[in-house]
């Protein structure tokens, strides 16, 4: 996704390497996607769980466009 839309941040991290990182998000497992610090998917999920997970810890509602949209409607 952060590849697709300039409104995304990624960054891989190497547990072992990071154990504050570790214990402050609580990872028990990898992957561990933490969104906008109140979200989080554990583990390997397909891409349409993915998706759907992310827009569920995003707020269904939310004001932030879609790419290729503007808070209007489709570009």
């Amino acid at each position: 996704m952060a590849l697709a839309n300039e409104h995304i941040t990624a960054a891989a991290v190497a547990a072992a390497e990071y154990p504050d990182l570790v214990r402050q998000y609580q990872v028990t497992g990898v992957p561990k996607t933490i969104i906008n610090e109140t979200g989080e998917i554990l583990g390997a999920v397909p891409e349409a769980a993915f998706v759907s997970q992310m827009i569920a810890a995003l707020g269904a509602g939310s004001e932030t466009p879609r790419p290729g949209e503007t808070n209007d409607g489709p570009a």
